[in-house]
């Protein structure tokens, strides 16, 4: 089943568990515009019935080249702002809607758009994909999360570097750094993103959502905080009809079957 977004701005493809979401805007290496935002933040707040896993990805050779500078510089201070902490709800709505999201990235994963799959959590990456924080060179500085995501990925020391260099890193770099989990070959990325897509799908729903919710999370609490964490969520989900049905068919020695 294919759904559209405003303009055919975003595909949406379902395919049984999984939603294929395609950013559609080839002719601006699928920058982000207020209405591709809306089409996103609008999939993860009301996500189709049966969706257990999303894919991101985008059109004519590229995931995303970031925010569409054209509606930027129409802004003044505090519209800025509030376009910077609209971007941060959403990001976060990826993150945490529930659903487990991979993304499918190639050719430009640039600004706005390796902090929107910095937001997914798996990442595969094509050797045309290319990694970068632009802003700086731009006269401007990141907005849609950057310097607490990826500068949890990079670290606060390798992310200014980045920035202030304008640095470009590949997808091979790009997996050695944690910005990619796969690097695969070309044209490789979609397939891999489906194969790993249907295997997340068979996982117990709960278990999913406990890991999307908790990890993230339990890296901002101290010690003894995260481990007490870390207990609630173990004993929410072993103690659930899910968890009856994995144990069940490890003993039974079959694939389990879950809600």
């Amino acid at each position: 089943m294919t759904q559209t977004g405003p303009a055919d701005i975003l595909r949406i493809d379902i395919d049984g568990p999984v939603a294929t979401l395609t950013m559609n805007r080839p002719d601006k290496r699928n920058a982000m515009c207020d209405a591709l935002l809306e089409a996103i933040e609008t999939f993860f707040a009301h996500p189709p019935e049966g969706v257990r896993v999303v894919i991101m990805t985008g059109t004519a050779g590229h995931y995303c080249s970031g925010l569409d500078l054209s509606e930027h510089v129409a802004r003044d201070a505090e519209g800025t702002m509030r376009h910077s902490r609209n971007w941060h709800r959403v990001m976060d709505l990826i993150q945490f809607s529930g659903l487990p999201v991979v993304s499918a990235m190639f050719g430009a994963v640039i600004g706005g758009g390796l902090e929107m799959a910095a937001s997914t959590h798996v990442r595969i990456a094509e050797p045309s994909t290319i990694f970068q924080l632009p802003e700086g060179m731009r006269g401007i500085f990141v907005g849609g999360g950057a310097s607490v995501r990826i500068g949890r990925i990079l670290g606060a020391d390798r992310m200014c570097e980045m920035m202030l260099t304008g640095r470009k890193y590949s997808s091979a770099e790009g997996l050695d750094l944690g910005l990619t989990h796969y690097a695969v070959g070309e044209g490789e990325a979609l397939d891999l993103a489906r194969k790993l897509a249907g295997k997340i799908a068979k996982n117990a729903s709960l278990s999913n959502y406990m890991m999307i919710q908790a990890i993230s999370r339990v890296q901002d609490m101290s010690k003894s905080d995260g481990l007490f964490a870390e207990s609630l969520c173990a004993a929410v989900s072993q103690t659930s009809q899910d968890a009856q049905e994995g144990l069940q068919a490890f003993l039974e020695k079959r694939q389990p079957v879950f809600r």
